[in-house]
């Protein structure tokens, strides 16, 4: 579902940890305790729960876990090797989402992003854009095999122009990841779409082919669902479609040439490309291409000044108010005295917003008081940045800290905004605290009891197929991580299938339904994390917008309830 080569460990060799001394509601002592507190938590904090709080609480759920592995003969040692291998399964995806807080900022200084919204507002309206997002990034995620790189690239930009028509955020949000999950699932370049057939001991095109069965009736629905969602909903969006437009021009230098960049990072996947490479070359793209189209962004973003040296001998009692730095940004700046004996006049530079005149030197002539007398005088001046020095300040801001371009349209001034790498560290700290449960977890060996009370609750072939949806919706709550969601039940669930006659292909097609699409729906899940923190929409908005992620497991139940198409091993005897 992410991207080849982001886990740097091979999931299908991952050892699953087995407790004898462990029984079923000691494993879900852990469980129990961190659903409670992080609904406390969420009706304490709201919104604002991702900002530590629920890290937090992770955490304290490892430390639940781990006391119940203690007393059930489990090492601190074992327990602490688990979270670290852990943790450094995460190692590509912490990367990639430094890198897409990256590239946001770069496209969106250079004007990729708005390009996109630009021309997309042009060709979509509000009827049919939620059924055209989910077309568009399925499309995208098929070629590229991944929903990540979808939803960093073309989701980016669907987001804001859903935005700008007036439509949900959670329902846009839910139409491009219906759409790039579909697409991840269905593309023979996906990471999950290989490790899935491997676990159930398939073959990968006739697992597609199986997968087709439930996944295209899927979105099919989802598709039809968005397009009476499109007739049905009331925007404002298409009424002020002239004044945004407008806005967006007078802010930007709109040009098709812009989309070189996003053509280039896709067509970059495709070929196989490592996806940390292609999306470094995009931000290294998208900043040479700010540098080129977006000259005034660059002087906006990027001018500063550099400030005269105090002379030598009032180096110990003068400073500039805001500290001493080698560069300063427009403003008002005043040398301050620490000395009492003294005061200072024409002591302060209004150094130019870029707007004015930014080639323009100041300075001024400060004058020395003492008891009333003027004891000496000397020179202070601020020189601006060149454009190369500006565009190195802007684009360097863009890659790692909040960055900004307004317009004269205060609706859209939100949303032409990023956070760079710096805004991706809330998502990264989530992740590594659900690591450390799901270690921990795995460690004294809870994630393979769990798993083992669903698979001996199976009796029937249909009990079969709802112990494995179960086992995998567990483990994404539980492992927070997708691959373990694959891995875990498909290791201990392929001889179940085999003694029943029952072809890999239904196990492969049961993982990628409930384990890989469902990973999105929580929100410490490294998918949810992830997704969340890219789209910049709470799991909790988009939830019921991501049809596609959440009927997948209800179409697998209704196929095997009804024996739609359950391939049988005895078929393949017969037939050779």
């Amino acid at each position: 579902m992410q991207d080849e080569n982001i886990n740097p460990l091979n999931p299908e060799n991952e050892n699953i940890v087995e407790n004898k001394e462990l029984n079923i509601w000691e494993a879900l002592i852990p469980v129990f305790v961190l659903v409670g507190l992080l609904a406390f938590n969420v009706y304490v904090y709201g919104d604002n729960a991702l900002s530590g709080s629920n890290q937090f609480i992770l955490l304290i759920g490892a430390a639940v876990a781990a006391i119940v592995g203690y007393f059930n003969k489990v090492s601190y040692k074992q327990m602490l090797e688990e979270v670290a291998e852990n943790v450094r399964s995460t190692t590509g995806a912490i990367l990639i989402l430094l890198m897409v807080g990256a590239l946001a900022g770069t496209w969106l200084i250079s004007g990729i992003i708005p390009s996109m919204i630009y021309y997309g507002l042009q060709i979509l309206n509000p009827t049919i854009f939620l059924a055209a997002s989910v077309i568009i990034c399925a499309v995208i995620s098929i070629a590229t095999g991944s929903s990540w790189t979808t939803s960093a690239t073309v989701g980016i930009a669907l987001i804001g122009i859903g935005e700008t028509l007036g439509i949900s955020l959670g329902m846009t949000a839910g139409a491009v990841l219906s759409g790039a999950y579909f697409g991840d699932k269905m593309s023979p370049l996906s990471d999950t779409t290989n490790l899935a057939p491997a676990m159930a001991g398939g073959e990968l095109f006739s697992h597609i082919k199986y997968m087709t069965y439930t996944t295209v009736p899927t979105i099919v629905v989802t598709f039809i669902v968005f397009i009476i969602i499109g007739l049905s909903i009331d925007t404002s969006g298409a009424a002020d479609t002239a004044s945004i437009l407008k806005s967006i021009k007078g802010s930007f230098n709109i040009s098709g040439w812009l989309f070189l960049v996003p053509v280039i990072v896709i067509l970059l996947i495709i070929r196989k490309t490592p996806p940390l490479i292609a999306l470094l070359a995009g931000t290294l793209l998208g900043g040479l291409f700010a540098i080129i189209f977006q000259s005034g962004i660059i002087w906006n973003n990027g001018l500063k000044y550099s400030l005269s040296e105090i002379p030598a001998k009032y180096e110990k009692i003068l400073d500039w108010d805001g500290g001493k730095y080698n560069y300063y940004d427009p403003g008002t700046h005043s040398l301050v005295s620490n000395d009492n004996s003294i005061t200072l006049k024409n002591n302060s530079l209004e150094l130019s917003a870029p707007n004015a005149a930014i080639t323009n030197s100041k300075s001024s002539t400060v004058e020395v008081i003492k008891e009333g007398n003027v004891i000496d005088k000397f020179e202070i001046k601020g020189s601006p940045t060149s454009f190369m020095q500006s565009a190195y300040f802007a684009v360097m801001g863009a890659i790692t800290i909040d960055s900004a371009v307004e317009t004269s349209n205060s609706e859209l001034n939100d949303l032409f905004s990023s956070g760079g790498m710096k805004g991706m560290l809330g998502t990264i700290w989530l992740i590594i605290c659900a690591m450390v449960f799901g270690g921990v977890m795995d460690a004294i060996g809870a994630l393979a009891r769990i798993s083992r009370a669903l698979l001996s609750l199976a009796t029937t072939t249909f009990g079969l197929f709802a112990s494995t949806v179960a086992s995998c919706l567990a483990l994404n709550v539980t492992a927070s991580d997708q691959y373990l969601a694959l891995v875990v039940p498909g290791k201990m669930f392929s001889k179940a299938y085999r003694d029943r006659g029952l072809a890999p292909e239904n196990l492969s097609r049961t993982l990628e339904d409930s384990g890989t699409v469902t990973s999105v729906l929580i929100p410490w899940n490294t998918c949810g994390a992830y997704q969340s923190g890219v789209l910049g929409v709470p799991v909790a908005d988009y939830f019921f917008y991501a049809i596609f992620n959440w009927l997948s497991p209800f179409m697998t139940l209704l196929f095997a309830a009804f024996n739609i198409k359950i391939k049988q091993l005895v078929q393949e005897v017969k037939a050779a």
